[in-house]
């Protein structure tokens, strides 16, 4: 394996990391859920799952750049 193909291959690797940690951050919005209010639990509840959509999608389009 030359050394460019291992660059690409850590790259998407971490970029893979970045998105799905940055989707799940955004869905909690950066707040532990024994501080959240029962509207904010639920808002977060809905956020985890559009979150779940999101992540799939972004499966499914690095699936299509390959």
């Amino acid at each position: 394996m030359d050394l460019n193909r291992l660059f690409q291959m850590l790259m998407r690797m971490f970029i893979k990391t970045a998105v799905d940690s940055g989707i799940k951050y955004a869905a909690s919005r950066g707040k532990p859920e024994a501080e959240m209010t029962p509207e904010e639990r639920e808002q977060a509840e809905k956020g985890k799952a559009l979150a779940k959509k999101a992540q799939d999608i972004a499966k499914i389009t690095r699936r299509f750049g390959r």
